[in-house]
């Protein structure tokens, strides 16, 4: 692995490079150290002396300490990534995969370890935590292992003579911007498959977990990518702007935001050499129909708007119930969120952790506060947790626990409208068929995930047909995607699939190749090939 000199000594006298990243202990209050940028092949401290720390959100403890990178340190990293671009490409396929093997070697071997990590640092329950890492070697498993598989489309000619077939290309430097609440398993989304189609990559982690992205890096790092293909940038939105911004980047994957992701496609869409593929937020619902189980609904339910405190993407902030079926939903439905666990991420029996910062718990706050004003009536408002919940050692996290109410679905409400991010759940009640249900669904500017409980059949597959979602389900929860499948939406939502083959389509330029194996001329359509003269 290549670093810098400067290596030096864990508390327990181990010699580490500088690069490396240890682990403290659950007790640890601060780290000593701080961690570099990985640049051009070597660790780099870049041209500022800023630095910013991770904490963890449940306790507030410093997890470590981050230079952030400037605008001149993502000038310096696509620099690299441009002029090791060409090299890269003329790799096979099959050789640039076998440096992603070791990789996902580590991810497996280290599943346990790096869970832990994730919850540590950004707060969600430790099951959800291992998920993220096993999310993260299934995609570098699929990407790697799509190198061996058929690449490109064989086209019918019409002429026989001729043969047509599809061929991609990579586009160049990739910037992957990524969020904080997948912060192992989106980057693979983003870089596995890029690097496989022979782009180069530089990543700028969210600021909130930084340490995930450190431990990334190293792996890359062992793996032997060459120096220059993989660049790691630390640091905030500035940063993301410069990566956007730059000539040299032909694609920007970004999974964040819909406020971001919007200036991102705004300005990307001025450069005709640029291109980008963005998934963002959503204000998601659940469709529970007079024909639905409803233990089957409950679950689904509560799954879909409290697992990681409300915190991803696809989370349902609406619940659309059938009148019929509406009261006996409603009391099962409060009665869990009432009692559901909010605790110690770390704690098997947590099903709630905390809220990722401050500011968020503001935003959430607020939201709630905002929902009271618009005159909902609210059934379960534990916005602030009485004192016994919160664990010993854990009172400095940002905790909140669930807040559900009902609204009338046609009442034009902020709080029904707007992604809160956090566990905000509107009970909509109405009465008619499944063309009105859906109709409710779709009245939103977002598009991104949604679901519907129902044993009738014609109802689930209007649902399928009339729904404006990227990611629907049925008779599930509206979270849970696997990485085969394209993940993103539609309006609001995004214009891009950043993950599994689709991303493929963002980081790869196709070309229509036709030849002709005939020694003479003939042209598709009845088009004439005869050269006529004034002779």
């Amino acid at each position: 692995m290549k670093s810098d000199s400067s290596a030096q000594k864990t508390p327990q006298g181990e010699l580490i490079p500088a690069g490396r990243f240890t682990i403290p202990s659950r007790q640890t209050t601060g780290m000593s150290r701080t961690y570099k940028q990985y640049i051009n092949g070597s660790w780099t401290a870049g041209e500022s002396t800023e630095t910013f720390e991770s904490e963890n959100p449940a306790t507030h403890e410093t997890l470590g300490t981050f230079h952030r990178g400037t605008e001149a340190d993502v000038e310096a990293a696509v620099a690299a990534a441009d002029e090791a671009f060409e090299e890269w490409r003329s790799y096979s396929r099959i050789d640039r995969a076998e440096y992603l093997w070791d990789v996902y070697h580590e991810l497996r071997d280290r599943h346990e370890e790096l869970g832990e990590i994730v919850t540590r640092e950004c707060g969600k329950e430790i099951s959800e935590g291992k998920a993220d890492v096993t999310e993260a070697w299934h995609m570098v498993e699929w990407a790697a292992g799509d190198a061996r598989h058929p690449n490109g489309d064989v086209v019918p000619s019409e002429v026989a003579a001729k043969d047509a077939y599809m061929r991609r290309k990579p586009r160049g430097v990739t910037a992957c911007i990524t969020p904080w609440n997948f912060p192992v398993a989106i980057p693979f989304w983003h870089m596995a498959v890029t690097l496989v189609e022979g782009n180069t990559v530089v990543w700028k982690p969210a600021e909130q977990t930084p340490w995930c992205g450190q431990i990334i890096a190293e792996m890359m790092v062992d793996a032997g990518i060459p120096d220059g293909v993989f660049n790691l940038v630390q640091g905030y939105g500035d940063a993301g702007a410069a990566l956007v911004d730059d000539d040299r980047v032909r694609t920007v994957l970004f999974t964040g935001s819909a406020e971001v992701g919007h200036e991102i496609q705004q300005q990307v869409s001025a450069d005709p050499h640029k291109r980008a593929a963005c998934e963002m937020g959503g204000k998601n619902a659940v469709v529970i129909t007079e024909n639905a189980d409803l233990d089957i609904a409950v679950h689904a339910a509560v799954m879909s708007s409290f697992k990681t405190t409300g915190q991803r993407c696809v989370s349902s902030e609406r619940l659309i119930v059938h009148t019929n079926v509406y009261d006996e939903f409603k009391s099962r439905f409060v009665e869990l969120a009432e009692s559901v666990a909010v605790g110690d991420p770390l704690d098997e029996e947590t099903f709630m952790g905390p809220l990722i910062e401050p500011e968020h718990l503001d935003k959430v706050t607020s939201y709630n506060e905002l929902a009271r004003d618009e005159d909902v009536n609210v059934l379960v408002d534990r916005t602030e947790l009485d004192a016994s919940e919160i664990p010993d050692g854990h009172e400095d996290g940002n905790w909140v626990g669930p807040f559900v109410y009902e609204a009338d679905p046609d009442d034009d409400l902020r709080c029904t409208s707007e992604e809160v991010f956090g566990p905000h759940v509107a009970l909509l009640e109405y009465d008619g068929d499944i063309e009105r249900a859906v109709e409710i669904q779709n009245d939103t500017e977002y598009g991104l995930a949604g679901s519907i409980i129902s044993e009738d059949y014609r109802e689930l597959n209007y649902y399928r047909d009339h729904t404006e979602l990227g990611l629907a389900y049925a008779n599930l929860p509206c979270i849970g995607a696997e990485v085969q499948l394209p993940f993103g939406g539609v309006k609001k939502s995004g214009n891009g699939y950043p993950s599994a083959r689709e991303v493929i389509e963002a980081v790869t330029d196709r070309t229509a190749w036709t030849m002709n194996n005939s020694k003479e001329i003939e042209m598709a359509q009845g088009l004439s090939a005869d050269i006529t003269t004034s002779e």
